[in-house]
């Protein structure tokens, strides 16, 4: 009998519609954040301290974001599997929409909110990805690039009304209406997603593991060779006195961003330790546990090189908006509205890039790999943020700048979004070993944290007055240096991400049929 031809999982609309409504009801309350706060909250700082105040708060809520999945992950893969912690992390999310609700003038409580949200909403983000690859197996992998590309799409469905409606609503009825709708949304989107547990592959989640990524890489750093030094052991060792060292930093950059300085020096030496002796962990631990390891390691350079993107890219919702704010518009006009530019052309790029040009480029003999697709990405992020910069210099000369040019940058950043998130949250789960697919997901989602971290760390660096002098010898503003300074960070990384995907070989980890 000729075979069946594929079929795409049944189940994978509940997921679907579920990740539809969560997205609006997380970028509803993500892309009006930054207003509310300059004009509502932070009313008792000097007028002066109130942008910079909001984008540390927003960036900060970005870290907590991006920083839970890490916990999610490890939950869903050892512990509960990944349809109950996506539930009840779901439910907490939904509590955190509720603070924002009924606290937008009491502080404390506000931001009791956004720790709820970061908590859950970050707790699902990797579980929910690789839920959606777990729907498939050898048979129909091949589909599963289709459901990705229409997961983000309907994310960026969903960001787009979100970024449209919201400031209107926050702007005639207040933040309590505009905060209690996304609420809403993500209430549905959690019932959406129990409607459809009957239906969906449950892979249960892993048992203790001797020769789980931790244990390999415990080993690897820790074992003796005879006649031979440890020069991983070193490494490690210097990595943990720098993450010890990064809290001396608290009270100039906050905690937030001290603790995950700290964890990135902790990932970072550690990570170079284990691969300079991942060898002495062969023969204590299985040679398949030990590749998965070192596959493992690779994908976090990946990862890693990815983390300046993440910095140009959020920063669309805080510093962009504030730039916005002082320029030319109709007084109909929101600034924050702007974001509803990102998701739809998300919605005609990705499309159009499968339809179109990749097709194109590959009938003129070039593969668009998802690595040379992240690459440019990178790049394109830092031309956006050139014609940023260059409206900023246009603004602080006192010429009038209709924010309709504004269009422009968001062209490149979102062309830059489809080559680089779309591929990678694919590639993430390709790459990741069976039972490390939900903390292989939270790597690539703490790259955003590292991302937000990177903006922190350079606001913090202008408020020093050397640093400022510096600035202002160049004779141009603090903001547009800025601008340029990000551009800059992302087009030598975009070289050097290039560079490392020359000799990185992909390897496929979909499940068996």
């Amino acid at each position: 009998m000729p075979a069946q031809p594929a079929r795409m999982p049944r189940q994978i609309p509940f997921i679907i519609a579920n990740e539809g409504c969560e997205r609006f009801s997380f970028y509803g309350m993500r892309n009006i954040l930054t207003p509310f706060l300059t004009t509502s909250l932070l009313l008792y700082l000097p007028a002066g301290e109130r942008e910079g105040m909001a984008k540390e708060v927003f960036h900060t809520f970005v870290i907590g974001v991006y920083f839970f999945p890490l916990l999610g992950g490890w939950l869903g893969d050892r512990f509960f599997g990944k349809y109950q912690t996506t539930f009840w992390f779901s439910l907490i999310y939904c509590a955190g929409h509720a603070c924002l609700a009924a606290a937008d003038n009491h502080r404390n409580g506000f931001y009791l909110g956004l720790f709820l949200i970061a908590f859950g909403s970050g707790g699902i983000k990797p579980i929910v990805t690789a839920f959606v690859g777990d729907q498939f197996d050898q048979t129909n992998k091949h589909l599963a690039k289709i459901v990705y590309d229409a997961f983000y799409w309907i994310i960026n469905f969903g960001s787009f009304f979100a970024s449209l409606l919201m400031p209107i609503f926050l702007r005639k009825y207040g933040p309590s209406v505009a905060f209690g709708i996304p609420g809403i949304l993500m209430f549905v989107a959690t019932v959406v997603f129990w409607s459809g547990r009957k239906r969906y592959v449950i892979i249960p989640p892993s048992p203790p593991n001797p020769d789980s990524l931790l244990n390999v890489v415990r080993t690897a750093i820790l074992t003796e060779k005879p006649g031979a030094s440890r020069p991983g052991l070193v490494l490690a060792i210097i990595g943990a006195v720098l993450a010890v060292g990064s809290f001396a930093l608290t009270p100039k950059v906050g905690f937030v961003a001290a603790f995950c300085l700290a964890l990135v020096f902790v990932l970072a030496f550690f990570g170079i330790g284990a691969w300079k002796q991942l060898d002495r962990a062969v023969g204590k631990h299985s040679a398949e546990a030990v590749e998965g390891v070192r596959a493992v390691l690779r994908v976090l350079v990946v990862f890693f090189l990815v983390t300046p993107f993440y910095s140009l890219f959020d920063q669309k919702a805080s510093t962009w908006i504030l730039q916005a704010n002082n320029m030319v518009k109709p007084s109909w006009f929101e600034a924050a509205q702007m974001q509803a530019l990102n998701p739809a052309l998300v919605m005609l790029l990705l499309p159009f890039n499968n339809l179109v040009l990749f097709p194109l480029l590959r009938r003129r003999g070039f593969e668009p790999t998802s690595l040379r697709r992240m690459t440019t990405g990178i790049a394109f992020s830092g031309l956006s943020w050139i014609v940023v910069g260059a409206l900023q210099l246009a603004m602080d000369a006192g010429t009038p700048v209709s924010i309709t040019w504004q269009v422009l940058p968001y062209v490149l950043l979102t062309f830059g979004e489809s080559l680089v998130t779309a591929t990678a949250y694919e590639f993430a789960y390709s790459q990741a070993p069976s039972s490390m697919k939900g903390v292989l997901m939270a790597f690539f989602l703490l790259s955003i944290t590292v991302g937000s971290l990177w903006v922190l760390l350079v606001n913090a660096s202008v408020k020093n007055d050397y640093v400022t002098a510096q600035i202002a010898s160049t004779g141009i503003s603090v903001t547009a240096f800025q601008m340029f300074f990000f551009a800059g960070f992302a087009l030598v990384v975009a070289l050097m991400f290039g560079l490392y995907a020359r000799g990185y070989k992909l390897v496929d980890h979909y499940r068996a049929s």
